[in-house]
């Protein structure tokens, strides 16, 4: 009797779908999505914009996106990153972008070397993806955004790691007797006296054979099992060119051992010694090449780590130590003197200083009272806090800031597009000429033709380096978006790198970039027999009571300087002319100068000032106390103290800078002259900077904007780069390509130092491993020869090929020691 046979497991997929607006749409879509072949029932949540699809079997997703778009709704691309293992050079990053673009519903994907991710943007399944690499040869892990980074990740890598160590120390233990038995007897008549008198020639070659065997099966398997499936699919990698290149000397040195009648007279040789030097040291250059990317990523290991792991929480009436994963926002928290805050949040009771330089690059603490906001990560001085939670988890400032660096870092820049279309033909061209260097050494080459051209060709095929071509750009990238952030220049698009290095023309918005963003009292003009404290004191009194920006300047300089506010009773407010009213018992007046004119004052003796104050581009008030006139006053958007130096350093690099403002024109040119601007646009509605930042474009090439505010959007988004001031709006953030994270306009020239300097660096490695190979194969194959006797042996050509990965990466690492334009000179 037959066992009966089990129903299949039911298969469940999530669709987001956009365009609902009722019930209707819902159960049209529920229709569309159930008409599908193989769906069993399909479920569709409005409020969510959710669609969860069961069918019997698997069922193709691009057949539910087509049935959803067919009814005129769509589902939305989305972002999956994945941690690709098993990659080691650029030819095998394009086998796998092949592979994931090869998925349908997939519209973008990009694979780094250097992070060892992949980006795919579309409508795919994450499965589907996930095999679609591990049908070429590679494994596939799905990355969820975390704030506390991808342990998993690191725990294997961390265990490759010491496997790669321990091949590397075992290949060396096995393979130097090879080199020694075989290139000592060589190189010199003692050593090759001593074996011929003990073991003799032949049982060196065995005992070579054994050894070299042992370090082929063992550390040198790994080139084996992945090499040669690569190059049946007739894609061959990195992997392959060694598999190839040690196997056919492996292959002629066991047939001159145990068959030497098979070769002709005078071939008999043996390369034990390449083969297993070869593997050696490869290993060798892998091991070094992990330490280097590991040293790459220390930028996202140390923001990681400022995340501290336990938070002091109000629970039950209790303050109890919990896991921060677990504090919830609305949570009351503690804080203690020297610790890290745990997640972002507001102070309620407390006052402190806090460390934010991780933030914003800035050493000095800042003071932290009842209602000033924490950022998590950041570290507590001396006082205790209470606080409540405002973002947890992912949406805390620093994980938006991992995502940021880590997007990034995982980047390609236009650049990369032309190493993408070399590399991807550079294996096959590379074994063509290994084959045609032993083809032309066994036509015309002197005797042994058959050793000449087998040497020569393992020689071609070992030096060839692709892996050099495949992290010349991303690590670059990686150390120099790492750099930057934490100066607090933070490439929200690792293409700003590129864009940012060509701008001619900085275009800046004058509030709340250049300045400020708020009034200011800036001078206090006395006459003579009044006192500052006293004067500031009854019109601070007086102003208190007006809502007008000014009179909130003057109020608050007052209560910075600790004066203290009369009683005022009779306040009236004369529309054009000013204010006043008794304070204490004496009458104050505070207004423009037509105000004291009416009064019967005469301010001439202040003229000289109120000139030098307009070209300032500052409005002067006056103030009568007692029916005299007691000061002059300005109130004005302040410079801020770091905009006269970024300027400076901005024309140092060689820019033009160019102010847009919504501002009159008088303020503007004189804030232009002052800061020396070389061009002023003023009096501009927001749609207004688009057509200057178009205009200023035109006339004197590709230009950055710099901005903070909701106006600032579209001329962030319009500019071939936007730098949003991180302490601006979410929406000028998000419409920008740099966020300068610290507010300090400083942070413009640091961030367009910075991507000249990673761009020099990108392309002093692209010719490093593109002239290696364009020098070094040339002469692998044996061109030297005719005219100087020259021939590289494969043990040589080895170590070159592992020198230069270590040199790319090497190199992309002394972009760790940048300095800003402020701080010192460029790497």
């Amino acid at each position: 009797m037959n066992a009966p046979v089990a129903p299949p497991t039911p298969i469940t997929q999530s669709l987001p779908v956009e365009g609902m607006t009722c019930a209707s749409c819902v159960g049209r879509v529920e229709r569309a999505l159930a008409a599908v072949p193989g769906v069993v029932s399909a479920s569709v949540n409005l409020a969510t914009e959710q669609a969860e699809v069961v069918s019997a079997g698997p069922v193709d997703r691009a057949a539910l996106v087509a049935a959803v778009d067919r009814l005129g709704y769509s589902v939305p691309a989305q972002t999956v990153d994945f941690a690709i293992e098993g990659m080691t050079c650029a030819s095998c990053v394009a086998r796998v972008e092949r592979a994931l673009m090869a998925v349908p519903g997939v519209t973008v994907a990009s694979v780094n070397l250097a992070t060892e991710r992949a980006t795919v943007t579309g409508t795919a399944d994450a499965a589907r993806l996930q095999r679609a690499v591990e049908a070429v040869g590679y494994e596939a892990r799905r990355l969820s955004a975390s704030p506390t980074g991808d342990a998993e990740g690191a725990a294997r890598k961390a265990a490759e790691d010491a496997v790669l160590r321990r091949d590397l120390v075992v290949a060396a233990g096995l393979g130097l007797p090879v080199f020694a038995l075989e290139m000592g007897g060589h190189l010199f008549a003692p050593v090759h006296h001593l074996i011929m008198t003990t073991i003799g020639m032949q049982a060196s070659w065995v005992l070579q054979f054994v050894l070299t065997t042992l370090v082929l099966l063992g550390p040198g398997r790994r080139f084996y099992l992945k090499g040669y499936p690569a190059l049946w699919q007739l894609a061959p990698d990195m992997n392959s060119l060694v598999a190839v290149g040690t196997t056919a000397a492996y292959a002629y040195s066991v047939v001159a051992t145990f068959l030497p009648g098979l070769l002709p007279p005078g071939t008999v040789n043996v390369y034990f010694e390449a083969a297993a030097v070869i593997v050696t040291l490869i290993l060798l250059g892998r091991t070094l090449e992990a330490r280097a990317k590991g040293r790459t990523s220390q930028a996202i290991s140390r923001l990681v780590g400022l995340q501290p792991r336990t938070a002091r929480v109000h629970r039950d009436g209790a303050v109890v130590e919990v896991p921060v994963s677990e504090v919830r926002t609305g949570d009351l928290l503690e804080l203690a003197p020297g610790a890290r805050v745990p997640v972002d949040g507001a102070v309620t009771t407390g006052d402190s200083w806090i460390d934010e330089s991780m933030i914003t690059g800035e050493p000095a603490p800042v003071a932290k009272t009842a209602g000033a906001l924490l950022t998590g990560g950041t570290v507590n001085q001396t006082g205790a806090l209470t606080f409540r939670a405002t973002a947890v988890g992912d949406a805390t400032m620093l994980a938006q800031i991992i995502r940021m660096v880590e997007a990034a870092q995982g980047g390609k820049l236009p650049i990369q597009t032309v190493v993408d279309r070399i590399t991807l033909w550079f294996v096959p061209v590379v074994m063509a000429l290994a084959a045609l260097t032993f083809g032309v050494w066994l036509v015309f080459g002197p005797d042994p033709a058959l050793t000449f051209g087998l040497v020569n060709a393992v020689a071609v095929l070992i030096i060839a380096c692709p892996c050099a071509m495949g992290l010349a750009t991303p690590t670059s990238i990686m150390v120099g978006t790492g750099r930057g952030a934490e100066l607090g220049v933070l490439f929200r698009k690792g293409e700003a790198l590129q864009a940012l290095q060509g701008v001619r023309v900085v275009a800046l918005d004058k509030t709340g970039t250049l300045t400020a963003g708020k009034p200011a009292l800036t001078d206090l003009l006395l006459s003579p027999g009044f006192e500052r404290a006293a004067v500031l004191g009854l019109v601070a009194a007086v102003e208190a009571r007006s809502e007008h920006p000014v009179a909130r300047a003057i109020v608050a300089a007052a209560g910075s300087e600790g004066v203290r506010l009369p009683e005022v009773s009779g306040f009236v407010s004369e529309t054009g002319f000013g204010v006043r009213a008794m304070a204490g018992d004496v009458p104050v007046h505070v207004g423009a100068d037509r105000y004291m004119a009416q009064l019967g004052l005469d301010v001439v003796a202040f003229a000289p000032d109120a000139a030098r104050l307009g070209t300032e581009g500052k409005t002067p008030l006056y103030a009568a106390i007692g029916g005299r006139l007691a000061a002059m006053l300005a109130v004005a958007d302040p410079i801020k103290p770091t905009t006269p130096a970024a300027i400076s350093a901005l024309q140092d690099l060689g820019l033009r800078v160019a102010m847009i403002t919504g501002d009159n024109a008088r303020t503007a040119q004189a804030i232009g002259r002052q800061l020396g601007i070389d061009t002023v646009v003023a009096e501009v509605l927001p749609g207004g900077k688009v057509a200057a930042i178009r205009q200023l474009r035109a006339d004197h090439g590709p230009l950055a904007f710099v901005g903070d505010g909701i106006n600032d959007a579209p001329a962030l988004a319009e500019a071939d780069v936007g730098l949003a001031i991180g302490t601006g709006t979410d929406i000028a953030i998000e419409a920008a390509d740099v966020v300068l994270m610290s507010g300090r306009l400083t942070g413009v020239p640091d961030a367009i130092a910075l991507s000249r300097a990673t761009m020099g660096n990108i392309r002093q490695n692209l010719f490093w491993a593109f002239v290696y190979n364009a020098a070094l194969i040339p002469v692998a194959a044996g061109v030297l020869y005719p005219a100087f006797g020259i021939l590289l042996s494969p043990v040589f050509a080895a170590g070159a090929m592992a020198l230069s990965s270590v040199f790319v990466l090497g190199n992309a690492l002394r972009l760790r020691g940048f300095r800003s334009g402020t701080e010192g000179e460029a790497v």
